[in-house]
């Protein structure tokens, strides 16, 4: 019997009954399925390392690693796996395409996974390619590629097609952020293959797996080698990098915005529950006094909180699935990001548990909403649910009261008679403005930041980037014969950590750089500049100590200003300040306002690369975050409307005795409508003056978790703020 009332009462609740469901199963699926897409990201490309050999360490020295160097290192306590490796990005012959050419000596670290073709074979003639970029340029095996770097072509036939983990972010340098597979890969060949076309055997890269930390490797290196060398932990490479951030920013959107929506659909399901409960109150009487047991009763009531909460759950999970799978799959999002074998779907344990708990809560708030109504008798419970009595507030006692209209005084005494349905209401509001600021805010924020890249700071058309070792004479007259301004990147040491060195001659303006305000500066020649993160613990005035890597000079400079950087933390100086401080440089990078197909190929170009093509990838990544966005703000905005619904709905339910009155009283239908809907604008218009704040003060939580590394300056659009 109770079993058909439970569908009886539903179906007389369905609107109530189906809100509650939707709540749940939006709160659960935005829960789910965003912890999924980082947890499984972890997982996926975890995995993808280890299959590969990803290397701990990245070793560099221009000058090139001797045999007797990298058998040292192999030998020493602490060092499970070395390797030589050499990785130059060469241009294909008659195409604007290039590759990122790896030679892996030993090959027990940065491997491959061989997709189709042949097995690796360290003596064999041929290469392994990217599939993607194989796939996007119509190259099949048997396919030879002439390959072009400074003075030499090399000429290889397509044996095999692969995966590295090296490159499973396939980009040309760290100015791209997409891979852009129809103009960049891989390739592997063999160290046979590097020494028929090389007539010197060098090697500029030592790639090395090890447990010992960061501080420890150096130290060790120092010793075996006798000299500095700069050491590249893992988690500044590309590849695992990128793999990290993306899982943090995953795992940083699971623990704010989804946990919103799953708190907002559990607090206004109280309140649903509460009036469903209430409304009930008659029905509740008759069962008592039909001889049905008070803990039968409350079992029954409970079971609503149960099934709402189990049907919703199991709804949600899906749901939950359902997005992550169209972001992490070989045609999701995020296969334009990363490049894996393998694209599984894992959820973190602990959301078992919450999922648990999130039923267990509902089916808590269905049992407490009912237990108080069974006090008394059967009587006493047949007897209509009556609000409790309000006595005269404070306000009520003053001339402002007085001079208030009747549809104010009413909708004011409503408010604090039910402050647990408007405490709602207003926590509903408050809640999807802070996951609609928060998401359209990081949009905006993205899409100012690349307004200042575009438009201001990227101010040429092509980026070359010069072959190593090449003279500072030939460079500057290249920079000349372009004209062109350059810069010189390098590694440095400074308070124990890596950080960039950035040294620019830019005459002609064409890269700009900016303050913490996003405004155009000059790089003046009285010191250095430091970017927003360094200047958290160091202050313009104070002197910065460093030394560059591959050396054991020690350079103090005085800092002069702040700049906002685009990528890695670094250190910005002029040229006139270098040379004034006696600090050595290699240019390495030249900027141009001639198109790349319109500069010649030379022995001192390694590459170039379009303005266009870097904004272009800029482009693909916020796709991913704008598709991110979208799926917050659709979520946010079906959420509101069903809360503010539900309780709309309750609001009339709970205050119908009321209307009626006011109908007996000669009220017409759109005066008490009225009545209704400016309650719902005030509680609503109040969510806004409060979520609005909130909503920014999130968005720059989110912003120091998800992109701290962007230096970006938060932005709200004139549309995010209406």
């Amino acid at each position: 019997m109770l079993a058909r009332k439970l569908f009886r009462t539903a179906w007389g609740y369905k609107a109530q009954f189906i809100s509650m469901v939707l709540m749940v199963t939006i709160g659960v699926g935005i829960f789910v399925g965003f912890n999924i897409e980082w947890k499984s990201i972890e997982a996926d490309t975890g995995r993808f390392f280890e299959e590969t050999k990803y290397a701990d360490f990245r070793l560099y020295s221009e000058a090139g690693f001797k045999k007797s160097e990298i058998e040292a290192l192999q030998a020493a306590e602490g060092i499970d796996a070395a390797t030589r490796f050499l990785s130059v990005n060469v241009g294909i012959k008659d195409t604007e395409k290039s590759l990122s050419l790896n030679v892996c000596e030993e090959y027990n670290v940065s491997t491959m996974i061989v997709t189709a073709g042949a097995a690796y074979d360290p003596e064999g003639d041929g290469m392994w390619l990217s599939d993607k970029f194989a796939e996007a340029n119509g190259i099949a095996l048997g396919d030879t590629i002439t390959m072009t770097y400074r003075a030499f072509s090399i000429a290889a036939e397509v044996v095999g097609l692969a995966k590295s983990g090296e490159h499973m972010i396939c980009t040309p340098d760290d100015t791209q952020l997409m891979p852009d597979y129809e103009s960049f890969g891989f390739a592997y060949i063999t160290p046979a293959k590097l020494k028929s076309i090389l007539p010197v055997d060098f090697y500029p890269q030592v790639n090395i797996r090890s447990g010992l930390a960061k501080a420890e490797l150096e130290e060790l290196v120092k010793d075996v080698l006798g000299r500095t060398i700069m050491v590249v932990p893992k988690e500044d490479h590309v590849a695992y990098a990128g793999a990290q951030s993306e899982a943090d920013e995953g795992k940083a959107f699971g623990n704010i915005l989804p946990v919103l929506f799953l708190a907002i659909g559990l607090l206004a399901m109280i309140t649903t529950m509460h009036r469903i409960t209430a409304n009930e109150k008659t029905q509740i009487g008759k069962l008592k006094a039909l001889g049905f047991k008070d803990r039968r009763i409350l079992l029954h009531y409970t079971s609503y909180g149960f099934v709402i909460g189990l049907v919703g759950t199991i709804l949600g999970v899906a749901l939950g699935y359902g997005l992550a799978r169209m972001i992490i799959s070989p045609s999701g999002m995020m296969s334009t990001y990363f490049d894996l074998p393998s694209w599984d779907l894992v959820m973190p344990d602990f959301c078992y548990a919450a999922l648990v708990a999130a039923v267990a809560l509902i089916t808590l708030i269905g049992y407490f909403s009912v237990r108080k109504m069974l006090s008394g008798t059967p009587a006493e419970a047949l007897r209509p649910y009556v609000p409790k009595k309000m006595r005269r507030t404070l306000l009520e006692r003053t001339r402002l009261w007085a001079g208030m209209s009747f549809g104010t005084r009413w909708n004011l005494r409503d408010i604090l008679r039910h402050k647990s349905r408007s405490a709602m209401t207003l926590i509903g509001v408050v809640g999807c403005m802070l996951l609609l600021v928060g998401g359209l805010g990081m949009k905006d924020t993205m899409d100012g930041f690349m307004k200042v890249l575009e438009d201001d700071i990227s101010n040429y058309a092509t980026q070359i980037s010069l072959a190593e070792n090449t003279s500072k004479q030939d460079a500057l007259a290249l920079a000349e014969e372009l004209e062109g301004d350059w810069g010189a990147v390098s590694g440095i040491s400074l308070d124990g950590k890596t950080v960039m060195l950035e040294i620019y001659d830019v005459p002609r303006g064409k890269y700009r750089f900016v303050n913490e305000d996003n405004e155009l500066v000059s790089l003046g020649d009285e010191g250095a500049y430091i970017c927003l993160r360094l200047a958290e613990t160091i202050r313009v005035g104070d002197e910065i100590e460093f030394s560059p890597y591959g050396g054991s000079e020690t350079y103090r400079v005085k800092v002069a200003g702040v700049l906002r950087s685009l990528m890695t933390e670094n250190v910005v100086m002029s040229r006139a300040c270098a040379e004034a401080n006696g600090i050595p440089y290699t240019i390495t990078n030249i900027y141009t306002d001639l198109p790349a197909d319109a500069i010649a190929d030379s022995n001192l170009i390694a590459s170039k690369q379009s303005k266009v093509i870097v904004m272009d990838s800029y482009d693909s990544f916020m796709e991913i975050m704008n598709y991110m966005v979208t799926l917050l703000v659709l979520g946010a905005v079906v959420l509101g409307v069903v809360v503010l619904y539900n309780l709309g709905v309750m609001s009339y339910i709970e205050r119908y005795r009321e209307l009626a009155t006011l109908k007996v009283l000669g009220f017409k239908d759109r005066h008490s409508g009225r009545l209704l809907i400016s309650q719902n604008v005030w509680l609503t218009v109040l969510g806004v003056v409060i979520g609005l704040p909130a909503g920014v003060v999130v968005l720059k939580a989110l912003l120091a978790m998800l992109a701290s590394e962007h230096e970006l300056r938060l932005t709200l659009g004139a549309l995010t703020s209406a």
